[in-house]
């Protein structure tokens, strides 16, 4: 610009020094004064006005929810995406991430440096069902699941969380014997915080949902932890020794039935033996009883032979008629003189 080189270079090109800032001010004036002062003013307005409403431009990201509040009333609701809502005052926003995976510690912090727990005794520390003490720590795993509530019902809805937490944890606890407790009603009692949890969360309007309630810790105090220790494990040496027993009952007893039906099947098979032997035997009888009716010398001599045969197996028997019968052949020992004449001819 020609003021610009003027104030630069002046006479025999010599260099000056800058302008000062009243003089750039003082030049801007008198070009504006020359080009009409309305038409600037307007220039600067519509510049203004532009700003203004290009300010009403915001962004969702993925799994997040936009909140649009008009004159400080909640009126929508918004997507993921490229959004536009009229400019402050009349409009504003809020971005609420619900995907995230948010976490709260009772009864212990993580340091983010290390990533080790430090113990919290004053949260941890309670009192059980049978007034036994208990160091219990609780791990919260939750999401935003009304962004409403989360913004507007509950001031730190995020702290209101961890006290209800502790309060659950206290509740549950409390109803519970610390045996109970550290042993087989450990998920139980995990269970029912988190029903209990959720249940706070829904009465004070949070927005919150626990997704996840875990018991990290649950021990006696230090004092006193190996005693309890060994009564767990003595609890446990039980519980093992009852499952074997009852493993051996269920071994033994299936068995035992198997044999006892067997055995059973086994007095069956042989009445019915039995039976048919003696149906047997009787029909026998009557049979011979029918045939001794009809010839009863040759039934009785027949009976006799048989009876002889089963009375002297494997022995050489001789079979003579009776004294008062005239035979002309008697009984020889043929077979004993047949045999001495073999002999004496060897």
């Amino acid at each position: 610009m020609k003021w610009k080189d003027e104030g630069i270079r002046k006479g025999g090109g010599q260099r000056q020094s800058a302008p000062s800032l009243e003089e750039v001010l003082a030049k801007i004036q008198q070009k504006m004064s020359q080009w009409g002062g309305k038409s600037v003013r307007w220039i600067i307005a519509v510049v203004v006005i532009a700003l203004w409403l290009a300010s009403g431009v915001y962004v969702v990201g993925p799994g997040e929810l936009g909140v649009i509040r008009q004159f400080g009333k909640e009126v929508t609701q918004t997507s993921p995406g490229l959004r536009y809502r009229f400019p402050w005052p009349i409009q504003s926003h809020n971005v609420v991430d619900i995907a995230t995976v948010r976490r709260a510690e009772v009864g212990f912090r993580t340091d983010p440096a290390s990533g080790r727990a430090r113990p919290m005794y004053a949260e941890s520390l309670m009192l059980t069902g049978d007034e036994n003490i208990v160091d219990a720590q609780l791990f919260v795993q939750f999401i935003v699941r009304e962004p409403s509530q989360f913004l507007f019902r509950v001031r730190q809805p995020e702290e209101a969380l961890r006290t209800a937490a502790e309060v659950a944890l206290r509740g549950i606890v409390g109803r519970n014997t610390i045996d109970y407790t550290m042993t087989e009603g450990r998920m139980f009692v995990q269970e029912e915080i988190k029903k209990y949890l959720q249940t706070l969360l829904d009465l004070y309007e949070t927005g919150l949902l626990a997704t996840d309630v875990r018991l990290l810790v649950v021990d006696p105090p230090e004092q006193v932890k190996d005693a309890f220790h060994d009564v767990v494990r003595a609890w446990e040496d039980r519980d093992r020794m009852i499952r074997q027993a009852e493993g051996y009952r269920e071994d033994l007893i299936p068995r035992a039935r198997g044999e006892a039906a067997q055995m059973v099947r086994i007095a069956e098979g042989y009445m019915e033996q039995r039976i048919i032997r003696a149906e047997g035997d009787a029909a026998r009888f009557l049979n011979v009883l029918e045939a001794y009716a009809r010839a009863k010398d040759v039934t009785r001599e027949r009976l006799y032979l048989e009876t002889m045969d089963r009375v002297l197996p494997g022995n050489e028997k001789f079979i003579l008629p009776s004294q008062g019968n005239d035979s002309v052949v008697k009984w020889l020992p043929l077979k004993e003189s047949l045999l001495l004449k073999e002999g004496k001819k060897e």
